[in-house]
């Protein structure tokens, strides 16, 4: 570089104005790049994206990285064998496949298609009802009664192996019927409430990636609320519900939380735009792309705070699938009823 300046000066000796104005021309530009690169390192410290831990285009087998636990157990009763003491956060694409995951969305799309929040973020959690409508939450079940037995179709519950049935007839209460005794039961039981029970392979492959990663017995483990839906598009945020996007901890908003993993039911930059997934570490967060079928897990604790970037564009969805170690804080597979 040195070289290149000291021929050219001596080019232009003898032409001292021509050489002024190269020079001063040169500075400037140097001036603007490094004015723009300083420019450009801020903004990217300031959105929290400085590593990306899975790229969408990339097909992970198993990610994991190890992080210092926080002391948010702490305040919480200690399960051993289950409450976290390794901590830290991973991300697979090789527990569930993009088929399965675009099954599972179509139950998402015709659950959400009933509702939905008036700003951009919308919930369907299948425990409880609780489905976004406008600026509020309605139950599922009760609001729509009869009518959500046409909304899922068995064809979407395919994936799922075991349905139970649960009748008003006599005092049975509870019969176990496997897929194919399912179709043709609910043809001949009249007054009854169908339900589907996620008992599906996926929630337990999940469970057991998670207990993999972190050496403990997914026996130990129990799923926990909420477990819910989630659709996330560029509409302006209407109330607090909407506003996707803060800083948060699991373990602080749920204190039941131990385990959380994320499962992906779209793709960054092919159905939307924004909405990547980051852990925000002092001095050097991480970012996830989702993709169809990606599940990133985490331990729930402050040493996992983390957010979603706000979509620009295009529809995201993914479902959140919660664990335990507390029984009593412990639910059933979800059930549509």
């Amino acid at each position: 570089m040195l070289r290149v300046f000291v021929n050219i000066a001596k080019k232009s000796k003898g032409q001292p104005e021509s050489w002024w104005r190269w020079l001063k021309a040169a500075l400037l530009l140097s001036s603007a790049a490094v004015g723009g690169l300083l420019s450009w390192s801020y903004l990217s410290t300031e959105d929290g994206v400085t590593e990306v831990l899975a790229h969408h285009r990339d097909s992970l087998q198993d990610k994991f990285i190890e992080v210092p636990c926080s002391e948010d157990y702490d305040s919480h009763k200690r399960f051993e064998g289950c409450t976290p003491r390794k901590c830290g956060r991973g991300v697979t694409d090789a527990v569930i496949t993009r088929e399965e995951a675009e099954r599972i969305r179509r139950i998402a799309e015709r659950g959400l298609a009933l509702g939905g929040s008036d700003g951009g973020a919308s919930i369907l959690d299948l425990h409880s009802g609780a489905l976004s409508l406008g600026k509020h939450f309605v139950n599922l079940y009760r609001y729509f009664g009869d009518k959500i037995q046409d909304i899922f179709t068995e064809e979407d519950f395919a994936l799922y192996r075991i349905y139970q049935l649960r009748t008003k007839l006599s005092s049975k209460e509870v019969i176990m019927v496997n897929e194919g005794e399912y179709r043709r039961s609910r043809r001949g039981v009249s007054r009854s409430m169908w339900c589907c029970v996620l008992c599906s392979d996926v929630r337990q492959r999940i469970q057991q990636r998670i207990a993999q990663a972190f050496g403990i017995s997914s026996a130990s483990m129990y799923l926990t609320k909420p477990t819910f839906f989630s659709r996330i598009n560029n509409t302006e945020a209407k109330t607090t519900h909407d506003e996707y996007w803060h800083p948060h901890v699991d373990k602080v908003t749920y204190g039941s939380f131990d385990y959380t993993s994320l499962l992906y039911l779209s793709d960054y930059t092919e159905d939307f735009g924004g909405g990547r997934f980051v852990f925000m570490d002092t001095g050097s967060n991480k970012t996830i792309e989702p993709r169809a079928g990606r599940v990133s897990f985490f331990t729930s604790g402050s040493e996992n705070l983390h957010r979603v970037e706000k979509v620009h564009w295009g529809t995201r969805y993914a479902i959140t699938i919660s664990f335990t170690c507390n029984p009593d804080h412990g639910i059933g597979d979800p059930v549509l009823t």
